[in-house]
């Protein structure tokens, strides 16, 4: 049963379109990703969805309440992380963690947040004085204070070491466990993959796919890509061979590198062919179509830093 439904979402600032018809269905207990270029639309969609911002036109419905409603139970259901949030300067880190918990029926233990989120030696600092990624974790812990039914998490680990954001992936899975459906924004394709259930692709202020990871990938999937430089230079001989081989669709000598592009099972019939013509290899990688691949495909963009 869908627990976020959006449908045909609009908004326009006077002539700039933003969202241009952005539908979408998230279900109970799933984490569901947003992915996109810069401006296509990802926070105007997740802000709409949060009610922070309203849409043009288009329904909007997350636990059954529709966000422009300002309802206060809404509130109390829904637990938001911003890509940017700011929090009094002087206000320090217990302080805030206490305040907002008292603004729920039924608080998480702050405490207990604190430290899986490595705030527990930063509670009597002031928010002004966190480096960016502390703020980061304050922010995501806010998110979650009010044990929320529906979490939407914006840019969830950036600003963070590569160790906090595995330990930031393994609290957001233990929390979706436990039956909170999560609304991810993020840019990074290994947390994409990592994370999420589903994804929607938007570029342009449209939905330009939506499936699972790995089914996004299959989409794009042209076997594999094997790289190697040989012991010495292959001769014309040697490429016609490897192109002949049917599981091989093409063969480049790029510099110093041979690319051959083939089937899944084209690595064992290249491996053979120059094993027969005596011909060693030097760095030999070999490349499947990943989730970045199908992310450029659809979009035309690279991925962002």
């Amino acid at each position: 049963m869908a627990i976020i439904e959006v449908e045909n979402l609009v908004k326009r600032y006077g002539d700039h379109s933003v969202l241009n018809g952005v539908s979408f269905a998230v279900e109970q207990g799933e984490i569901f990703g947003i992915l996109g270029p810069n401006g296509a639309g990802k926070t105007t969609t997740v802000e709409c969805v949060e009610g922070l911002r309203t849409p043009d036109s288009g329904k909007i419905s997350v636990c059954g309440i529709d966000p422009r409603d300002d309802d206060p139970e809404l509130r109390q259901l829904l637990g938001v992380q911003l890509q940017e949030s700011e929090l009094p300067d002087k206000l320090e880190v217990g302080e805030a963690l206490e305040l907002y918990s008292s603004f729920y029926r039924r608080p998480a233990d702050w405490r207990e947040l604190a430290e899986i989120l490595g705030l527990t030696g930063k509670l009597g600092t002031q928010f002004r004085r966190l480096s960016g990624g502390q703020k980061q974790r304050l922010s995501i812990a806010l998110a979650l204070l009010g044990t929320p039914r529906v979490a939407v998490l914006d840019e969830l680990t950036t600003g963070l070491d590569p160790q906090a954001r595995r330990d930031v992936w393994g609290l957001i899975e233990r929390i979706r466990d436990r039956g909170v459906t999560i609304l991810l924004v993020t840019h990074f394709m290994d947390e994409a993959e990592r994370l999420c259930d589903r994804l929607a692709v938007i570029d342009t202020g449209r939905v330009v796919a939506l499936d699972t990871p790995a089914g996004l990938v299959s989409r794009f999937d042209q076997g594999q890509r094997i790289r190697f430089r040989p012991s010495g230079p292959p001769d014309e001989t040697v490429l016609a061979a490897l192109a002949a081989l049917p599981e091989v669709d093409s063969v480049e000598w790029a510099g110093p590198q041979v690319v051959v592009t083939g089937k899944q099972d084209s690595l064992s019939a290249v491996a053979t062919l120059l094993a027969d013509r005596r011909i060693t290899t030097l760095g030999l990688r070999v490349e499947q179509v990943s989730l970045e691949d199908a992310f450029v495909a659809l979009t035309g963009h690279p991925v962002e830093p």
